[in-house]
C-alpha cells in the first residue's frame, strides 16, 4: 500500500474506525476500546468495535457506538483467513479508514485485510512481552507490523524494538488506563478507611505502610519484610505493615513471610489481610503504599492507583515500575511522588519508607497533591483515548 494510492483521507470527525478485540467484557483491553470508542463518538467519528460479545456492549450502543460480533482471539488459520475475507468487505463497504487491532490473532486478519487497500492499521502491544521463543514471537509478530504500534510502557517498546527491529518512529507509548474516578480521594469515605483498619487491628494512631499485589516470591514481599526489622530496630514501632493480596498457591511463601517476621520480633506488627475487595479503601487507608516487586509485574497499576489516591509510593526498578512514579533523576526533589529503588534491597526500601513517613503534614499533603495530578494527567481514561485518539489522527492527518 502506498500513501499516494489512499487519496484524500476524510478528519477525524468523518472518519470510520474500527477496533478488533477479543471480548467487549470487564477487562483492561474491554474498558480501553469503550473509552476509545467514546472519545471518537464525541469528536464526530464513527466507531465500531469487532469481538465477542460481552458485558460492555449495552455500554458502547448506548452512547453511538457500534458492535460487530467477530471472533477475533483465535490463531486458527480458518478463522484469520473468514476474518480477513470479512474485514475486505468490512473496509469497502463501511468506509473504515483506521483498523485497529488489540491482539496478535486480530492483527494477522488486519494485516491480509488491509494489504492494497486505503486503510491505516494500528496495533496494540500486551503488557508483557512473551519469552521470545521462535513460535511466540512469531505468533505475536503480527503486533509489529501496524503503521503504528501502540506500547503500553517504555519497557515494553524498548523490548518491541529489540525484538522485533521496529522503527521507534512507529511506536506511541500510551500507558494503561485507571479508573480515577473510583480510586479518588473524594470517592472514598472516612468510614470505609477506619472499618478496614478496624479489620486490619490497627490502632487509631499508627501509621500503615501498605504492600498490594499477590502473596508470591516474585513480588518481594520478603524484602518489606526485611525493611521492617530495619524501621522497627530504628525504635518506631507505630507503623502497621499491612499486606493485602491473594495468597492461594502461595502457602508455603506465606508461612515463610510469617516465620521471618516473629524471627524478626515484629509480628505483631505485621498483617496479611489476604485479598481486598474494596482497594480503593486499602490505599486510602495507606500513609505510603510499597510495590517491591523482584520481577516484571503484568502492569503498574497499584503504583498508579495509589498515585491517584494521593499516597507516596515506593516501587522498584523493575519494568515498567519506574515509569509510574515520578523522582529523581527523571524528576526534581521537590516534584517527586515516590520514590524508587533496586529490587530486594531492604535497606533502600527501609530508608525511603522512612523518608515518606517523616514529611511533615505540609509536604506530605503537597505530594500526595502532585500524585493525584500525575495519575489524573498520565492514566485516567480519558487522557489515555485522548492519547489513541491523537495517533489516529496524526495517521489521517499525512494524507491531509
Amino acid at each position: 500500500m502506498t500513501l499516494a494510492a489512499r487519496g484524500h483521507v476524510r478528519s477525524l470527525a468523518g472518519a470510520t474506525i474500527l477496533q478488533m478485540v477479543p471480548e467487549l467484557r470487564d477487562d483492561a483491553t474491554g474498558h480501553a476500546a469503550i473509552d476509545i470508542a467514546l472519545t471518537l463518538v464525541q469528536a464526530g467519528a464513527r466507531a465500531i468495535v469487532a469481538g465477542r460479545d460481552g458485558p460492555l456492549v449495552g455500554e458502547l450502543r448506548a452512547f453511538g457506538g457500534e458492535f460487530l460480533p467477530m471472533t477475533c482471539d483465535s490463531f486458527n488459520p480458518l478463522r484469520i483467513r473468514a476474518n480477513a475475507n470479512a474485514l475486505r468487505k468490512l473496509i469497502g463497504g463501511e468506509r473504515i479508514d483506521i483498523v485497529h487491532a488489540h491482539c496478535a490473532p486480530a492483527a494477522w486478519s488486519a494485516i491480509a485485510a488491509t494489504d492494497k487497500q486505503p486503510v491505516f492499521l494500528v496495533t496494540s502491544f500486551p503488557d508483557r512481552l512473551d519469552a521470545d521463543s521462535w513460535p511466540l514471537t512469531t505468533l505475536h509478530g503480527s503486533l509489529a507490523r501496524g503503521d503504528r504500534v501502540v506500547a503500553p510502557s517504555s519497557y515494553i517498546s524498548r523490548a518491541m524494538i529489540e525484538r522485533y527491529k521496529i522503527s521507534p518512529e512507529r511506536i506511541a507509548v500510551i500507558p494503561r488506563a485507571i479508573d480515577t474516578a473510583m480510586f479518588s480521594p473524594a470517592a472514598v469515605s472516612a468510614d470505609r478507611i477506619a472499618a478496614l483498619r478496624r479489620a486490619w487491628g490497627v490502632l487509631p494512631n499508627m501509621r500503615v505502610v501498605l504492600v498490594p499485589g499477590r502473596i508470591a516470591p516474585w513480588n518481594g514481599q520478603m524484602s518489606v519484610i526485611d525493611a521492617a526489622r530495619l524501621m522497627i530496630g530504628g525504635g518506631d514501632r507505630n507503623i502497621a505493615f499491612v499486606f493485602v493480596g491473594d495468597d492461594r498457591g502461595q502457602i508455603r511463601y506465606r508461612n515463610a513471610l510469617r516465620r521471618r517476621a516473629r524471627e524478626h520480633g515484629i509480628d505483631t506488627l505485621i498483617r496479611l489481610a489476604g485479598h481486598c475487595s474494596d482497594m480503593p479503601g486499602a490505599l486510602a487507608a495507606a500513609d505510603v503504599v510499597v510495590v517491591p516487586a523482584l520481577a516484571p509485574p503484568l502492569s503498574g497499576r497499584d503504583a498508579a492507583e495509589a498515585q491517584a489516591l494521593g499516597r507516596p509510593v515506593i516501587t522498584t526498578t523493575v519494568g515498567a515500575l519506574p515509569e509510574n512514579v515520578l523522582c529523581p533523576p527523571r524528576m526534581r526533589d521537590e516534584l517527586r511522588t515516590g520514590w524508587v529503588v533496586r529490587p530486594g534491597h531492604a535497606g533502600e526500601i527501609a530508608r525511603a519508607t522512612q523518608a515518606a513517613l517523616k514529611l511533615n503534614i505540609t509536604a506530605y499533603e503537597a505530594l500526595g497533591a502532585r500524585a493525584r495530578q500525575f495519575a489524573e494527567f498520565v492514566f485516567s481514561p480519558q487522557s489515555v483515548a485522548e492519547a489513541i485518539r491523537s495517533v489516529y489522527t496524526s495517521l489521517l492527518a499525512r494524507d491531509a
